[in-house]
């Protein structure tokens, strides 16, 4: 364990594991957080927990479900791990497939016990509410162990994405590498090189600060699941194994993934509220200028719809799911050919 690492480790936690983490073979349990409710005067948050050892060899820590709506994470992992064989892993995987479990159960984005969100709480606080406790616990104690990370989202129930790996720009040209390795062994149709709108408190940029490659994902949307888009997952978590040395083989990719620069100024977000109307689908070529969507206002029948201009040539990689949308929201992504891959 490094220094770097080091440094983010304490003591502090609130949380316990009940499973020993670096025992050979294959093994289930929990994250126990008390929680005392009205409910449950004394009781526990336990969050699913995974660790299968097997011979020497890198840390990989899975999680899914960071936001409840988005289905694709624990059930890829749910996949990976009812069919792995300790016995012939090279290295040890760890896996949250429920990272926030109380949002998983809800089937909301967002933890209905704090109203937080799992994925903007990192590094997370020891005496903060259980979403924190939790971030807080794989921040200090989960990930000065891991040497790579992969942490699977989908749209969830807003935003509805072409199934895409998806990466930063990265300063440092071993982790940039390394994590366009994983993308490249995911091989997703696409691989956005993500400018986030907001990356404060990400899981993403905790494990990026400790030099670690960090794959996410968006895999589909719209609130549910495909079997394309839950195949993808599982085949791709296996092939990343296999590319990290940990499986001898894996699924073959159909082709090589795309990656597609996705800048800031690659959002078309909504000025007013309104009723969108999808003139393209995800995946679709683009130019710039081209009419994407239509929005039109419910209460001014008949006044023409504003319509949503594609803000350069590319590929639509998002794209509202509803139909009802609000000011603010965004409305649709547009990628670029040529990003660099991290």
């Amino acid at each position: 364990m490094g220094t770097l690492r080091e440094e983010f480790m304490d003591d502090t936690s609130r949380v316990h594991c009940d499973i020993d983490l670096d025992s050979p073979g294959l093994r289930a349990g929990n994250l126990h957080l008390p929680l005392s409710t009205d409910a449950s005067a004394w009781g526990r948050l336990l969050t699913p927990i995974v660790a299968c050892m097997g011979g020497p060899g890198p840390t990989l820590v899975l999680t899914g479900a960071s936001h409840g709506d988005e289905y694709e994470g624990p059930l890829g992992i749910l996949r990976l791990l009812q069919g792995l064989d300790a016995s012939s892993l090279r290295g040890r995987i760890v896996a949250l497939p429920a990272l926030c479990y109380p949002a998983l159960q809800a089937g909301r984005r967002l933890s209905p016990l704090d109203g937080a969100n799992m994925n903007r709480s990192f590094p997370g606080r020891a005496d903060g509410g259980p979403t924190a406790a939790i971030a807080h616990w794989v921040h200090t104690r989960l990930l000065p162990q891991a040497d790579a990370v992969i942490d699977i989202h989908s749209g969830g129930s807003t935003l509805r994405f072409a199934p895409s790996a998806v990466i930063h720009e990265l300063a440092d040209p071993a982790q940039r590498a390394a994590t366009r390795a994983l993308a490249e062994a995911f091989a997703a149709p696409f691989t956005q090189v993500l400018t986030e709108l907001d990356s404060a408190g990400e899981l993403d940029s905790a494990v990026e600060a400790m030099g670690l490659p960090f794959l996410s994902t968006e895999l589909g949307g719209g609130g549910g699941v495909t079997p394309a888009t839950v195949a993808l997952a599982h085949a791709g978590l296996l092939r990343c194994l296999a590319a990290l040395g940990m499986l001898d083989a894996a699924p073959p990719a159909s082709a090589p993934t795309r990656f597609l620069e996705v800048p800031e100024d690659g959002y078309v977000m909504a000025l007013r509220g309104g009723l969108l109307e999808p003139l393209i689908e995800v995946g679709d070529p683009v130019a710039a200028g081209q009419i994407v969507a239509r929005l039109y206002d419910i209460d001014t029948p008949l006044a023409p719809p504003l319509p949503l201009h594609a803000p350069a040539d590319g590929v639509l990689v998002c794209r509202a799911a509803r139909g009802g949308v609000a000011r603010g929201d965004t409305l649709a992504v547009v990628g670029r050919d040529g990003g660099h891959g991290a």
